[in-house]
């Protein structure tokens, strides 16, 4: 076991499936002590039960959490500071993608509700409650300043440009994500508690292929990609370490883009071949 993480204690929340599975995985396996937050419980523990057979030394518990209720949000960053004593890395991660989020004409107000009240507001509410546990974090004796700790929101390539299938109320939470993470990051640079955003590109996950559910919608997604595939989550969490870290201790305020160059490019190469699996080029 590496030790990155060691000692540190994490909430992951969507942690059941996806960037939030690959993150608790990761966590852990770097000496994380990690709440495992999701709204389907049996999916969390299975992931437990997945960390347990990787990284036997750390500790985990599951909280069937609501992240779109901000009475769960509250309860769980309880939870892990009874648990465990304090929070250094909330990683506000769940989210939906809503299948009848379209355009402006033809999104109904109460999927654009839905949506707001999980993506935007459970942000907010997951950096509320992480920002009254830290500000409790003793102080490091070694630096003399309050050790604080990093808050982790996950928006999207969309929040800096458009994205090529209407999804606008999916889009609009996350470009609001993004703005509510740098100034959160400028609210609180002081306490030592660090805010950045993970903008990830299209993703080879559920939340995603669901929501591209033909061939004909995929395409229109791939070509745009100048890497020539979507994204695994596994890459994201990595990118979430990083953040989650000391390595990144003068790291505040960053949209930290994993796009594959998504939003770097213009246009991209017709009839280039895709690159291989990322399996097959990260060890």
């Amino acid at each position: 076991m590496s030790s990155r993480l060691l000692n540190k204690v994490a909430i992951i929340t969507g942690a059941g499936s996806g960037i939030g599975l690959e993150s608790a995985i990761l966590f852990a396996s770097e000496g994380a002590n990690i709440v495992l937050a999701d709204i389907n419980q049996a999916a969390a523990e299975k992931a437990q039960a997945l960390i347990k057979s990787k990284s036997p030394n750390v500790q985990t518990v599951v909280v069937k959490s609501d992240v779109g209720k901000e009475e769960d949000v509250k309860a769980l960053v309880e939870r892990a500071v009874t648990e465990f004593g304090r929070l250094d890395i909330m990683f506000n991660n769940a989210g939906i993608m809503h299948p009848q989020d379209d355009n402006a004409t033809n999104t109904e107000e109460k999927i654009w509700d839905l949506t707001m009240q999980i993506n935007l507001k459970g942000v907010w509410w997951g950096s509320k409650y992480a920002i009254l546990a830290m500000r409790k974090n003793p102080t490091d004796p070694a630096r003399g300043l309050h050790t604080g700790g990093s808050i982790i929101n996950t928006a999207s390539f969309v929040a800096l440009m458009g994205a090529a299938t209407p999804q606008l109320a999916y889009t609009a939470s996350k470009g609001a994500v993004l703005a509510m993470t740098r100034e959160l990051a400028m609210v609180h640079a002081r306490e030592g508690i660090r805010f950045n955003s993970l903008c990830p590109g299209p993703l080879k996950t559920p939340l995603l292929m669901d929501f591209l559910d033909t061939p004909e919608k995929r395409e229109r997604r791939l070509v745009h990609l100048p890497m020539g595939r979507f994204g695994e989550a596994v890459e994201l969490a990595r990118a979430a370490l990083f953040l989650a870290s000391d390595e990144s201790s003068y790291i505040t305020g960053s949209d930290f883009k994993v796009d594959g160059g998504l939003s770097s490019c213009y246009v991209t190469a017709v009839g280039e071949p895709a690159l291989p699996p990322p399996s097959s080029l990260i060890p």
